[in-house]
């Protein structure tokens, strides 16, 4: 099978600063798949260069069988690629509703795309809140509108970064209840987070990045069984 995502051998630098020193890995379709490791060691760069935003100076990102190392990041993105941003990023003069349908598209072609409905039955808070502006929601309440406007676009790959980060503990088992329903969807998913034990349970496969290089890469069931190794790497469980 063709991966969704391939990334090789992917190193990116800010300036004379460089940050990622030869990633590698791969996502198949209708794939969970993680990128772990502590904070500062090179995640939200990788994603940054998977979505042209942080080019990688060498080596190559492909999606959907395109090369897109040179391609625009808005390019990228219309290929169907959406990402959940670390700090959510919505818009706060904007309603609840107005964020969902700014940027509703199809660029998956679904024959059951995901609509206003449909997310709003995902996520009911949002529908409770519809006319509240960006900025009148809580911190769970902007993620959960944060995954809702990436769905609303219905990409191929889904990416959060840090997905349940600073997040109250009963909104973060809405957030794990979502991502399972994505799963068995069948949406591809790339997704960063802390939680080992949690994405054990719900994720294919994962990969440890350490100083910008990939130090483990492997299936849920390898990893469960390697606690040593999450423990060493990612530190919290």
């Amino acid at each position: 099978m063709t991966a969704l995502l391939e990334v090789e051998k992917i190193e990116t630098a800010y300036g004379a600063s460089q940050v990622l020193f030869g990633i590698d890995f791969s996502i198949e379709k209708g794939e969970m798949a993680t990128l772990l490791g502590r904070n500062g060691m090179g995640k939200t760069t990788t994603v940054r260069s998977i979505l042209g935003l942080t080019p990688a100076s060498r080596g190559t990102v492909r999606f959907m069988g395109n090369t897109v190392n040179a391609w625009s990041a808005d390019r990228i993105a219309r290929l169907g690629i959406a990402v959940v941003p670390e700090g959510r990023q919505i818009f706060p003069n904007l309603s609840v509703r107005e964020n969902l349908v700014a940027f509703a598209s199809n660029r998956s072609s679904s024959s059951a795309p995901w609509t206003l409905e449909r997310v709003y039955h995902l996520f009911p808070r949002l529908q409770e809140r519809s006319r509240n502006m960006g900025n009148q929601l809580s911190g769970g309440e902007q993620q959960m509108l944060a995954i809702g406007r990436a769905l609303m676009t219905n990409p191929h790959l889904l990416i959060l970064d840090e997905a349940t980060e600073g997040l109250a503990p009963l909104i973060r088992e809405e957030i794990w209840t979502c991502l399972s329903q994505l799963r068995s969807l069948g949406q591809t998913t790339l997704v960063i987070d802390k939680y080992v034990q949690r994405l054990i349970e719900l994720a294919d496969r994962h990969t440890i990045i350490e100083r910008g290089q990939v130090v483990w890469s492997g299936r849920s069931e390898a990893l469960r069984q390697s606690p040593e190794i999450w423990q060493r790497y990612v530190g919290v469980s």
